[in-house]
């Protein structure tokens, strides 16, 4: 019985985490959906940057941890500069978002 409630707090924990939670899904979106210009680690894809005729893609400089959730939101949803808008729902966006959020740090 005890076992049972203990499972129960930690999952209910689990699923309704921080949206920066690594786990929530994040990083496969950013993996499959922004790594290819942002890289892996968020410093950016310098050849992607020079195919692009851009200084930097990166998202882990000064800039990015200054931003609000909403800017950031605005940016992925709508694109911005060279980027396109996203195809990611506002959950995905959000998910994301979260994971970059952990790259910054």
């Amino acid at each position: 019985m005890l076992f049972s409630a203990v499972l129960g707090l930690w999952f209910g924990a689990a699923c309704i985490g921080p949206v920066g939670a690594a786990d929530s899904g994040g990083k496969a979106l950013f993996d499959k959906s922004c790594a290819g210009c942002h890289g892996a680690d968020g410093k950016g894809n310098e050849k992607m940057a020079t195919v692009l005729g851009v200084k930097s893609l990166s998202i882990v400089g000064s800039d990015t941890p200054k931003k609000s959730d909403e800017q950031l939101l605005k940016v992925i949803a709508e694109g911005s500069g060279k980027m396109p808008a996203s195809k990611l729902t506002k959950d995905e966006q959000k998910q994301a978002l979260g994971y970059v959020r952990t790259l910054a740090k």
